[in-house]
């Protein structure tokens, strides 16, 4: 199978460099191509086998399945222009949450899929999200999860929890970033520990945690029960974070879905349908 990334940004790159390093594919049986050519011929420097693509219309043509890791807004007039490449055989997968399968499926007649990565695929770790259009051929399903399972956990989820499963698996590790920070930041501060250590303390203390979860040691209630001893150091910790923490949350996630609904008019005004 050849496989075809359009965009190699943030996502794009570590889209492929996920699917090589997962040995989902070799680099040989990739090509790539991007606006700005630069970002491209960066990755093959890195992965030598890979064929970059001089325009997007070349890789359509020779790729199978083609990865479009462009911005949301620039996906409608990409599609439409490469509308005619796009043959029944082929596979068409969009990582942007705001466009839906069914929006593809409007103006081309291949498969179509919604594949929305998170960072820590880079680590060939983390979920992935996957939406299958409804003429999404069973091969290509297939083929796709087979695929996404080299270096990530695929889970296929409804339409209508895009956003908020976006905002978990692929926003999160940004928001759990950010709150790590200023973890670390607030140790340094009020303490004699400095930002070396506590970073070092930190980013160990983040992979234990998740390796806990991942061998299924505790759940995340369990672990803060056995940690968590009545009357003590840690539960002092926890009356701070339930006192002033409140419905930050709620708001946070407010504000995820308020920008995506703002996307999502933009891409519907594009496509004509929801």
């Amino acid at each position: 199978m050849k496989i075809g990334i359009i965009g190699t940004g943030n996502m794009g790159r570590i889209l492929t460099e996920a699917l090589i390093d997962g040995n989902a594919v070799s680099p040989s049986s990739m090509i790539i191509t991007n606006r700005t050519l630069m970002k491209a011929t960066d990755l093959k420097k890195a992965y030598p086998e890979i064929t970059v693509g001089t325009t997007a219309a070349e890789v359509v043509e020779k790729a199978d399945a083609i990865f479009v890791c462009v911005k949301p807004h620039d996906v409608y007039p990409l599609v439409q222009e490469l509308n005619s490449v796009l043959n029944e055989d082929k596979c068409l997968i969009s990582i942007t949450s705001p466009i839906s399968v069914k929006q593809l499926e409007s103006i081309v007649t291949c498969s179509v899929a919604r594949v929305i990565p998170s960072i820590t695929n880079r680590a060939l770790a983390g979920v992935s999200l996957v939406s299958f259009g409804e003429k999404c051929s069973s091969y290509w399903q297939h083929e796709l999860t087979c695929l996404l399972k080299h270096f990530s956990t695929p889970i296929e989820i409804d339409s209508n929890i895009t956003r908020v499963a976006s905002d978990i698996v692929s926003c999160g590790p940004a928001f759990f970033s950010y709150l790590s920070q200023q973890f670390i930041s607030a140790a340094v501060k009020k303490t004699e520990i400095n930002y070396e250590t506590a970073t070092k303390l930190t980013g160990e203390m983040l992979i234990g945690l998740g390796e806990l979860l991942k061998k299924e040691y505790y759940t995340l209630p369990t672990l803060q029960e056995k940690v968590c001893v009545k009357g003590g150091i840690t539960g002092e910790g926890i009356k701070v974070l339930e006192n002033e923490l409140g419905d930050v949350f709620e708001l946070l996630f407010n504000a995820t879905h308020e920008k995506f609904e703002e996307d999502l008019r933009k891409t519907r005004e594009q496509f004509g349908i929801k």
